[in-house]
């Protein structure tokens, strides 16, 4: 079957990605995964290992995967999982690319002896050097601003300057930091428990992919990454066992799958193909 534009599927992630996703065949993987003590996610469970595994083998060369966790707090520790899955990763074969942030600008105060928690990482594995970079970029402090930058005439310069009579001149935009801030809890309704911003999954679709790319959700949920995907031009493949977050997704990405000319399969909670 043809692959349209927005693919979902109910099963579990290992066995739907064995079964419907080709070697070599996603540019771009924006998904977060249930979290330490959460991963019974909504009566079900998941398969870490299985997950990175089948990830790597569908990434393709210049691919990249953005992973979005956090750890939970047990008995006065951070369980640190977050760095094991990213070790992990690195050991099925992806680079660590980038170790990036996910602020939140509106973070839940709590009552305890260490700082307010307003922040997941967000780690950027790639399947060698990634083959899209579009740099989201912010505006400069002072745009337009001159400073001279002028050592020539001093005897020895240091490590970090070289002996130069110039004037720069600031540039209206710079490359953003890789911390990224958001407000939380914009996002338009939904009954699903834990969704992230959909600029966050915006950024990384224009960050690390191209119109026509195919982006990946196996932890689907709300259907936040697929949402962004459709209105950025790009294929979209999601997947989740939870048939009650499948139905959210469905309904939030489009309203209704006939819109986008995507067939039920079969009496199946499969609604397309995705083979590539």
């Amino acid at each position: 079957m043809k692959l349209m534009m927005t693919n979902l599927f109910c099963g579990d992630n290992v066995e739907v990605l064995r079964r419907e996703v080709a070697d070599n065949s996603i540019q771009l993987t924006v998904t977060s995964p249930p979290y330490d003590n959460l991963r019974k996610y909504n009566g079900f469970t998941w398969d870490f290992e299985g997950v990175a595994s089948e990830l790597y083998r569908v990434t393709k060369p210049g691919g990249v995967v953005v992973w979005v966790v956090a750890d939970a707090t047990v008995n006065g520790s951070e369980t640190g999982t977050s760095f094991r899955q990213a070790l992990y990763f690195k050991e099925c074969g992806f680079n660590l690319h980038d170790t990036m942030i996910y602020q939140k600008a509106c973070y839940v105060p709590l009552t305890h002896n260490r700082y307010e928690q307003s922040f997941e990482y967000m780690f950027v594995f790639s399947k060698g050097r990634p083959s899209t970079f579009n740099a989201i970029r912010i505006a400069c402090l002072n745009p337009g601003a001159k400073k001279y930058r002028g050592n020539a005439k001093q005897k020895e310069a240091t490590y970090s300057e070289r002996r130069r009579e110039e004037t720069t001149v600031t540039n209206t935009t710079k490359q953003s930091p890789n911390i990224f801030t958001y407000v939380v809890g914009t996002n338009d309704k939904t009954t699903h428990n834990a969704p992230f911003p959909e600029a966050l999954a915006r950024d990384h679709i224009l960050s690390w992919s191209s119109p026509g790319d195919i982006v990946l959700d196996p932890f689907l949920g709300g259907g936040t990454t697929g949402k962004m995907a459709f209105q950025l031009g790009r294929f979209f493949i999601g997947c989740d066992i939870s048939p009650e977050y499948v139905e959210i997704a469905r309904n939030r990405i489009g309203g209704s799958l006939d819109d986008w000319g995507i067939t039920p399969g079969g009496g199946q909670d499969v609604w397309s193909n995705c083979k590539a």
